[in-house]
């Protein structure tokens, strides 16, 4: 990136400004080679946080973008954890009464495997057909980079930022982000900021901007069914023993009624609704069940009765076996009765649940369904609470005005099925407002091989995120 200048920058609101300033989008359009080049170079690292094998290169992945960041005029610092570093970047130099905006991103990656599926090597960026491939283009380094090109544009054509900006990456986020929450209430004065911006979601189709309204949470268990005290012969002593797979097929069946509603007592005791001009809006998205059929492989949905397939996926909690294990299983055929049988289930939250109540809804639940001659024990294995935006705000008006302005419409509202505890973390320890806007698509293979992010989407989320910064200097 060519170094910054100094120039006079010109006055911007919400209320007047429908369109990218001009000498952004210059600046943007001279710098889009060389930028691209440094996001292939950032792509290069393998920075795979669930292997210790890849640790150096986390860190290398760390010192990376340090460099990037003091490279456009930040002040920069690399925090080591005690699991991979987290980068913490700083520009105060705005008017005074200018806010602060905080930007979370992570340069962590999912391990690429199975290689042999990759069209071309999951560390050697390609783009093909517009779309760039490469582990992490999408998850989340290619929508990181975004607002550092962003930045990068407001100090090159100006030399000034009219917000002072916080750019916080941790290296954890694919292995849950442990570290990172204990991170932000240590440094909860240093990282005070008046808004939170993070890109690391999907628009809900292309040419369709989106902002993230909600999350749901997760309460993910391990539930382990024991009988007799070793495997028994199923000639022998099938019939009059009670099989623990068996059993735990019965249980697991009482988890939802005919309806497709969880079946725990209580289980929706604490849902808060929806607003009805949220669920009005999603229901005119242009979506359909047929082509969503097709795209996962299936003949038929399921779920909650009375419910669209949006509304499931985003404003309804569910719950899910996510594996089973008992028995014997190798090739062939070996007659056994199974001494244990275990299952792994999710359930996923929405607004007002708590994961630690949903645990206790579930312990009462087997105590009463679980048959006699096995016993289950049932072990929490790690959740996150749910999240939803108050769409009401400057932050997201600002982020209305400058989603329109890049992709020429207005940004739809769209809902997540997955989770992000950290947006919960910001809030709860920052008391600052979270703006989830992402620039992913759907099908994009962010956990798999040949993940991509569009170019395009890049070059007009950049100009977004560019235009949001001058918006939110003065939202009125």
């Amino acid at each position: 990136m060519p170094k910054t200048t100094t120039k006079t920058t010109t006055k911007m609101t919400t209320k007047t400004t429908t369109t990218i300033p001009a000498d952004l989008d210059r600046w943007l359009t001279a710098n889009d080679k060389s930028g691209m080049s440094d996001l292939f170079e950032f792509l290069r690292i393998p920075s795979v946080s669930a292997r210790s094998e890849h640790d150096a290169d986390t860190a290398r992945a760390a010192a990376w973008l340090k460099a990037a960041l003091t490279k456009i005029g930040f002040t920069t610092k690399v925090w080591q954890t005690r699991g991979h570093p987290v980068v913490v970047g700083e520009w105060r130099k705005a008017p005074p009464g200018a806010p602060t905006v905080l930007i979370y991103g992570h340069y962590d990656v999912q391990p690429p495997e199975p290689l042999d599926l990759w069209t071309s090597p999951p560390f050697e960026p390609a783009i093909r057909d517009g779309k760039l491939f490469a582990r992490g283009s999408v998850d989340d380094k290619g929508q990181l980079w975004v607002h550092v090109m962003a930045l990068a544009a407001h100090l090159g054509a100006r030399g000034t930022l009219p917000v002072n900006v916080i750019v916080l990456a941790e290296g954890e986020e694919e292995v849950g982000s442990q570290n990172l929450a204990p991170f932000i209430e240590q440094h909860a004065r240093k990282l005070a900021c008046d808004y939170v911006v993070i890109s690391d979601s999907t628009m809900f189709a292309p040419g369709i901007p989106s902002i993230l309204s909600s999350l749901r949470g997760l309460a993910y268990f391990e539930i382990k069914v024991k009988g007799p005290s070793g495997d028994l012969h199923s000639g022998m002593y099938g019939g009059a023993v009670v099989n623990p797979a068996m059993a735990l097929a019965r249980i697991l069946a009482t988890l939802h009624d005919r309806n497709g509603r969880v079946a725990l007592r209580g289980f929706y005791d604490r849902v808060r609704p929806f607003p009805a001009a949220v669920l009005k809006g999603m229901r005119k998205l242009p979506h359909s069940d047929v082509r969503f059929k097709k795209e996962v492989g299936v003949r038929a949905l399921g779920g909650e009765a009375g419910k669209t397939t949006l509304e499931k996926l985003w404003t309804r909690p569910t719950c899910e076996v996510n594996g089973m294990l008992s028995g014997y299983t190798g090739e062939g055929a070996k007659t056994v009765l199974p001494s244990v049988a275990m299952a792994k289930v999710s359930f996923r939250l929405v607004p007002d649940q708590d994961p630690e109540v949903i645990e206790r809804l579930l312990r009462s639940h087997l105590d009463t369904v679980v048959p006699p001659g096995v016993t289950a024990t049932l072990h929490p294995m790690h959740g996150g609470r749910p999240w939803r935006a108050d769409l009401d705000g400057p932050l997201y008006t600002a982020a209305r005005v400058a989603l329109k302005a890049a992709f020429g419409r207005d940004p739809v509202i769209v809902g997540e099925g997955g989770s992000i505890p950290v947006v919960g973390d910001f809030e709860r320890i920052l008391k600052a407002p979270v703006l989830l806007v992402g620039f992913g698509l759907p099908g994009e293979n962010a956990h798999a091989p040949d993940e991509w992010i569009s170019v395009q989407n890049v070059r007009l989320g950049t100009r977004a995120m560019a235009m949001l910064y001058d918006c939110l200097r003065d939202p009125a």
